[in-house]
């Protein structure tokens, strides 16, 4: 009997398949024997193999992974309401919004994302995967699993990458939200019509689309799918915010739905927090639940971790941890920063190892252009040289500004931007977010920026 399917060696247990990918920098057939010596069943593969086990053969693995994945774990997926978020940014917190709406109304909720696996609003043992979206075999475990736990929904962000190896290949969606696609991921994507393709993906075969139509690849998936979506935005969309007035401690305004207007306020402060709002207000009505309910939620939910989080410090200076990382995620947060600071903005950030390139002096230029000052520093390095990492950001900076350091070691750079803050000052520490490490080489090495702003200031700013 096959009780299960993974591609990840380690996680064979007697009775499952083991599927064999190519990836990247490894490749699954390295691992059949070890596979086979954890109890495989069988070996799904594209090409022939050496096994004491059955091979079952295929031109794709991904897509006939799903498929055995759909069947070996019962259609999930069918059992619950699915809602898919895509985006280059605001993937996580419109997620944990809708979930904190839904279970605050009486659903039972399963959340996959970025931040981990959650069931209501505890995390589960499923959070081991390290992607924003799991791979499909994986994907439909958790979702079997939530289920068996009682979960009648199911929120998840669904990254382009995702979108484009398969990973939600026979996946039903009742609802798919777009919030914007901005630069990034160029390494894989190679640009940005194939960006956007990827993300359209998941709104072909969706029964309902929520779509930011301020974006311009919104409009485009907004003309192409008019008969099934609703759109939102500042202007010209089927729901609006209007009169916006922004804190350090979050956003008010006016949300206008067809017409009906009414009073909203979110724990998180920005631009981008509103349109995220919005997004997530969107999806929640076609779930049934009423404006007033969403409203009442939202002014309480508290803000998701590492996305505009405000360090709770004895500082006379902001200090703020966020996930940017991104030019237009960069961008947001810098801007939405400034509308409640009336001293400096001291900008920290760096860029990751092995990852999209074209965008490191972008950023660079970005943060010169809005910040009064900018740190640049490391930031999942991986397998690249750190300084040759932040000689492509300082490309981007000298362009516009001297005002700058370079100090490699990220807690002597938010050491360093602490020490600049004067009263009413921002500083802003951007790229980490929710993550409490550095990637160096294949090593994670623990780095919580919460912990080490407390620490500094514990030690060093007596």
């Amino acid at each position: 009997m096959i009780k299960g399917i993974t591609c990840d060696s380690r996680r064979i247990k007697s009775g499952y398949i083991f599927v064999c990918l190519k990836g990247e920098n490894d490749s699954g057939y390295r691992y059949a024997e070890q596979a086979y010596a954890r109890g495989a069943c069988a070996i799904l593969a594209d090409s022939a193999i050496n096994s004491e086990i059955p091979v079952i053969l295929c031109k794709n693995p991904r897509l006939k992974m799903a498929e055995y994945a759909k069947k070996i774990y019962s259609a999930p997926d069918e059992k619950m309401i699915m809602t898919g978020v895509t985006g280059t940014n605001g993937k996580t917190t419109v997620t944990h919004l809708i979930r904190d709406i839904l279970v605050f109304n009486g659903h039972n909720t399963s959340l996959i994302g970025t931040n981990g696996c959650f069931y209501n609003q505890h995390l589960t043992d499923e959070s081991f995967t390290t992607s924003t979206t799991p791979e499909s075999a994986e994907l439909y475990k958790i979702l079997y699993n939530m289920h068996e736990l009682g979960a009648d929904s199911a929120v998840m962000e669904v990254s382009s990458h995702a979108l484009e190896l398969d990973r939600v290949h026979k996946m039903k969606y009742d609802i798919a939200a777009f919030t914007n696609l901005t630069q990034d991921h160029m390494d894989f994507h190679k640009n940005m019509e194939n960006y956007y393709k990827a993300k359209e993906k998941l709104f072909e075969s969706a029964k309902k689309c929520v779509i930011n139509t301020d974006d311009k690849y919104g409009k485009r998936l907004y003309e192409k799918y008019r008969e099934k979506s609703v759109s939102y935005g500042f202007c010209n969309a089927d729901i609006m915010a209007e009169n916006i007035e922004y804190t350090p401690y979050g956003s008010k305004f006016i949300l206008s739905d067809k017409g009906e207007s009414s009073e909203f306020y979110i724990n998180i402060p920005g631009k981008f927090s509103v349109y995220n709002a919005m997004c997530a207000y969107a999806v929640c009505r076609e779930y049934g639940i009423e404006k007033e309910a969403i409203a009442n939620t939202l002014a309480k939910t508290a803000g998701v971790k590492g996305r505009a989080e405000r360090v709770d410090v004895n500082t006379d200076y902001n200090i703020i941890i966020d996930y940017a990382h991104s030019p237009d995620s960069l961008e947001n947060i810098i801007k939405s920063v400034k509308c409640f600071t009336s001293g400096k903005i001291i900008t920290v950030f760096g860029c990751g190892g092995n990852r999209d390139r074209e965008k490191r002096a972008v950023m660079g230029e970005i943060s010169a252009k809005l910040s009064d000052f900018t740190v640049i520093t490391s930031d999942n390095p991986r397998f690249e040289n750190p300084v040759q990492i932040l000689r492509d950001i300082e490309k981007g900076i000298y362009k516009v500004t001297n005002n700058y350091a370079v100090i490699p070691d990220r807690y002597e750079a938010i050491k360093y931007a602490m020490e600049l803050a004067s009263p009413k000052d921002s500083v802003l520490l951007c790229g980490k977010g929710h993550e409490d490490y550095i990637i160096k080489n294949d090593k994670k090495i623990p780095f919580d920026e919460r912990e080490i702003v407390k620490n500094i200031i514990e030690n060093n700013l007596q």
